[in-house]
């Protein structure tokens, strides 16, 4: 089946961390008490405020979209869907090396309760690695593909991940920057194939920032090929510093098919740690979460034009 595709502009605020939420914010272990997944969510509530104010300030609504969990985030989805905000929800278990449901089998039924704009999954993926591992995650993921198809629901948001295998690291002296540069632009688009030709039909990809044009229009060629012409590509933060999210989203902007971004913890980790150790207020940190996500917008909208009239 031929994804449906989305072709409009798509600036999405992503926090639906949870493991690096629970262990790096907060450096707790094990089950959860009721408080601290209270604390999680009210956290999480100062990164909406601050999606909120940047509609304020003028980042346009139509193209903006948050993407939050379920387990911290029902409530804030809940308000979003009441105001009419494009929503994205995952699909996976978090910090699993394997791709699995994070409500197993009952998966349909948690897509259906919040009826998001997108139902996103984050899967790691070398094509050249483990095979048993690369067939297990496609088969799971194409149920998933052919569900949203089928209930013509969520438009399918698929985060891919290729992290590199020994032999592929050792190729380029252990150099992480080389490999990015180098191997992982020609395995992503290997992958995308390998899980198109598995069945499994996403709407949008979110790609892993890439340093050279030419290799955006591969993403797209690939995203694209064999009548599937609607399927939009966006780039993905990863955590960067700002200066290389800056550069990533230059590049990918000034290529067709590169409809937006989804850029989260650049945006929104500072200004949080700040608030919880004291150096900013509650007001503050919002701002500063407003402003980054705004200057994202403006930098990827101002890139896109000069590209066009270039």
């Amino acid at each position: 089946m031929i994804p449906r595709g989305f072709e409009k502009f798509l600036y999405v605020l992503p926090y639906d961390h949870r493991g690096s939420f629970e262990t790096g914010m907060f450096g707790w272990h094990g089950e959860l008490t009721p408080a601290q997944t209270a604390e999680i969510a009210a956290a999480k509530q100062v990164i909406y405020d601050g999606f909120q104010k940047a509609i304020a300030d003028g980042v346009p609504r139509e193209k903006a979209a948050i993407l939050v969990d379920e387990q911290f985030g029902a409530a804030i989805l809940r308000d979003a869907l009441a105001k009419g905000f494009q929503i994205a929800c995952p699909a996976e278990k978090s910090g699993q090396e394997e791709f699995d449901f994070e409500y197993g089998e009952d998966f349909a039924t948690h897509i259906e309760e919040f009826d998001p704009t997108f139902c996103k999954v984050l899967v790691r993926y070398n094509p050249e690695g483990d095979q048993a591992l690369n067939q297990r995650q496609s088969a799971r993921l194409r149920q998933l593909s052919e569900y949203l198809q089928r209930a013509n629901r969520s438009l399918f948001m698929f985060e891919l991940l290729v992290p590199p295998e020994k032999d592929q690291l050792a190729q380029v002296n252990g150099d992480k920057g080389a490999y990015d540069l180098q191997l992982r632009p020609r395995l992503m688009e290997k992958a995308i194939q390998q899980l198109q030709d598995a069945g499994v039909e996403p709407d949008i990809w979110k790609i892993e920032g890439l340093d050279r044009r030419s290799d955006c229009e591969q993403m797209v060629a690939a995203a694209r090929r064999d009548g599937r012409s609607k399927v939009g590509c966006i780039v993905l933060g990863r955590g960067e510093n700002e200066a290389k999210v800056r550069e990533w989203l230059s590049v990918a902007a000034a290529v067709v098919g590169f409809i937006g971004f989804a850029v989260g913890r650049t945006d929104f980790w500072d200004p949080l740690v700040g608030l919880r150790e004291g150096r900013l207020s509650r007001n503050e940190a919002v701002a500063r979460i407003a402003a980054r996500y705004g200057e994202f917008v403006d930098l990827f909208e101002a890139a896109r034009t000069n590209s066009a009239t270039a």
